[in-house]
């Protein structure tokens, strides 16, 4: 007898959730994909193609798309969630009734929620209680995924499950799939680097050149990883492809939303302006106040982040903080390696000596 196709849903009509449709169902997999608009979905399914997010985009024929949960998560064993963080939890918990323990969960929304400073695998956690979680991040810009370029992602999991069930479902030959266990430290790079895509589309604006961008995409991995440690990650995830990998394309892309808002900021426009423009979420914007707001009561050193939080929400001009992070402390390069205290003292003793 044939193996039956893994049965797949995915909870998003977004750009990420319809392309992640998509490849399931050309590797075979019977796809089904939730959105709250029943419009759109019966546009996918009449015409293979969603016009608001991916209208250049021929959907495979056999995904189903349905507004009603119930039928879409019926009898599912990998379950995406791609929902954007503000309503993740609210369609979580209306998915609930109709998910069970056997269940994969995985979460592919880099964001964080601001009550208790949640992550999206956490809240999955919290409303579920299952053991089947996992992360999908990594540089994948939703366009050169439904263009089929050549691109690669993490799935993280302590699970292993979880990681080989993903692998199968969505690895092909222009979509990779690799694994880690370290699920918040993968789910933090996808969440925190989005600050520093806004960073670097102000740069742009701003005419910085290229050595200006190579410093700013070190530093922002230095501050990435600063932080995420705190937190409790390991720091070599941030070597892989959820930390440098999507540091790099968000930082350099125009396909980043995250990074035309920045430009937007560079170019003049209000924080409003340069939303109302973009027309879809870019989760950084309220990253950066939640993040900055996260270092501030820790005493974690992330002068990127405070300054990017005085451009979008203290009218501050995004040349005059350039100016001013330039000013900043010249500490240790890769602190895992030298630490900044240290780095501070030989200074304290030069100052001293030279007295």
């Amino acid at each position: 007898m044939s193996q039956q196709p893994t049965r797949v849903a995915v909870l998003g009509g977004g750009s990420f959730g319809t392309a992640l449709a998509s490849i399931a169902a050309d590797n075979g997999c019977a796809v089904r994909q939730w959105l709250r608009d029943a419009a759109l979905a019966e546009e996918i399914n009449r015409d293979q193609r969603n016009s608001r997010y991916l209208p250049d985009y021929a959907i495979n024929p056999a995904v189903h798309a349905s507004s009603d949960m119930g039928e879409v998560l019926d009898a599912a064993e990998l379950v995406l969630v791609a929902i954007p963080s503000k309503a993740f939890r609210d369609v979580v918990r209306q998915a609930r009734p109709y998910l069970n323990a056997e269940q994969i969960l995985v979460s592919t929304t880099k964001g964080i929620q601001e009550e208790g400073f949640k992550l999206m695998s956490q809240i999955l956690e919290e409303e579920t209680g299952f053991v089947h979680i996992g992360v999908l991040s990594g540089p994948n810009l939703a366009t050169e995924v439904a263009q089929k370029q050549l691109t690669a992602t993490v799935i993280a999991s302590d699970d292993a499950l979880t990681r080989a069930r993903v692998q199968s479902v969505l690895g092909c030959d222009y979509f990779r799939v690799y694994a880690s266990n370290d699920r918040y430290g993968v789910e933090l790079g996808g969440a925190l680097k989005n600050i520093y895509a806004i960073a670097a589309g102000m740069a742009a604006a701003l005419g910085m050149g290229e050595n200006t961008r190579s410093m700013l995409m070190t530093r922002a991995l230095a501050e990435m990883s600063r932080f995420a440690v705190e937190q409790g990650a390991n720091p070599m995830t941030f070597l892989g492809l959820a930390g440098v990998g999507d540091l790099i394309v968000t930082c350099s892309s125009n396909l980043s939303r995250n990074y035309r808002v920045g430009h937007a900021l560079g170019e003049g426009r209000t924080l409003d302006e340069a939303i109302d423009a973009l027309g879809q979420v870019a989760e950084g914007v309220n990253t950066v106040r939640l993040v900055r707001d996260k270092a501030e009561a820790e005493g974690i050193y992330m002068p990127l982040a405070e300054g990017l939080y005085q451009v979008l929400f203290n009218d501050v001009p995004a040349r005059q903080m350039a100016k001013m992070l330039m000013q900043g402390e010249q500490s240790s390069d890769v602190e895992f390696i030298l630490s900044r205290e240290d780095v501070k003292q030989a200074r304290r003793r030069e100052a001293k000596d030279g007295d």
